[in-house]
């Protein structure tokens, strides 16, 4: 099996995704053992931000980073695990909302593709990119 990084550089769908947390210098740290939750938008997801978001926010490395680590939790957690809880705590600190009353929500994304394994945890596939606030 592949970690969480090499399984999404294989995908091909998630490109966006693979170039920010390079230029955000976490791509050691979503390699090393962890476990780590990863609730990965896909190119169609960082697609529909507003035209240039993308571009202001590789320009502002804290800023983008912020954003990615929301986007993981500590520990492996499956789609049934996540079921249990109302919020999930994420790496940058702030609390993610969890609704899996109709379908699998994170926040305002949808799963859309959940559970798929990687040594060091387990990638949730989002539709949409999760921001703060």
């Amino acid at each position: 099996m592949a970690d969480i990084v090499d399984i999404a550089v294989g995908a091909g769908c998630f490109q966006t995704l693979v170039t920010a947390v390079q230029v955000a210098g976490l791509v050691e740290t979503l390699k090393s053992p962890g476990p780590f939750t990863v609730f990965a938008p896909n190119d169609d997801a960082f697609a529909k931000l507003p035209p240039g978001t993308v571009q202001t926010l590789v320009q502002n490395i804290p800023q983008l980073a912020r954003i990615l680590k929301y986007h993981v939790v500590p520990g492996k957690l499956t789609a049934a695990d996540i079921a249990k809880y109302t919020s999930l705590t994420s790496v940058e600190g702030s609390a993610i909302r969890v609704d899996t009353s109709d379908g699998f929500e994170i926040k305002n994304a949808t799963v859309i593709a959940p559970d798929i394994e990687a040594d060091n945890g387990v990638i949730h596939v989002i539709d949409t990119v999760i921001l703060m606030g």
